[in-house]
């Protein structure tokens, strides 16, 4: 059963490499906080693998896994899970229009798109004015 949306507190995730480290697990040590204060649901930045060391998270680089850096989808669940236990929900940020594309390892779609064109198997994954 879905919890009403009463209040939320924005949490802006990141690494350890970012130099500010705040993953799942850390989120997970201030439920009892977050309950204390009245939270219904915790608002998460972006937690698909983004840049590696991203201060943000804005900056995906594979929108179908959830950071490694976080804690992967492992930490996802038990925060999830530690949060239904304070009746406190989880709300995601997610960011189709946003990625990462310095260097071709980090974004093959894009990197394929600039290579080929049209004819990349990716190219209708971006909204491309050809």
């Amino acid at each position: 059963m879905a919890l009403p949306v009463l209040s939320t507190y924005r949490l802006q995730l990141r690494g350890q490499e970012s130099g500010f480290a705040f993953t799942f697990a850390d989120a997970e040590q201030l439920l009892d906080y977050f309950d204390e204060l009245g939270v219904s649901h915790l608002y998460l930045s972006p937690v698909m693998t983004a840049v590696r060391g991203s201060a943000h998270g804005y900056d995906v680089v594979d929108p179908t896994t959830v950071s490694a850096e976080l804690g992967g989808p492992q930490g996802l669940a038990r925060l999830s899970a530690a949060a239904r236990a304070h009746g406190i929900g989880l709300i995601i940020d997610i960011v189709p229009n946003h990625v990462g594309v310095a260097r071709p390892e980090q974004n093959r779609w894009w990197w394929d798109v600039l290579k080929h064109g049209r004819s990349s198997q990716y190219a209708a994954f971006f909204e491309i004015d050809w």
